[in-house]
């Protein structure tokens, strides 16, 4: 499809890419690069919550191994 034929919404209102400035596409890209890397971050926090979780789950089932150490 060729990019005069391509539109965007922003803010409720239709564009054509190609009636578009080049700085506005310039940063129609930085918006879809700053995106994708949102995404990146935000399925790598998962990957890290996971890895958290399975640590604190260890770490109870060791403690829970190991003798309680009594109050003074």
């Amino acid at each position: 499809m060729a990019e005069e034929n391509q539109t965007i919404t922003i803010d409720g209102a239709h564009y054509e890419l190609g009636a578009l400035s080049d700085e506005a596409r310039n940063q129609i890209v930085n918006l879809r690069a700053t995106d994708q890397e949102i995404d990146h971050l935000k399925r790598q926090l998962a990957i890290c919550q996971t890895a958290r979780a399975a640590y604190a789950k260890a770490l109870r089932d060791h403690l829970g191994e190991a003798p309680q150490a009594t109050p003074h």
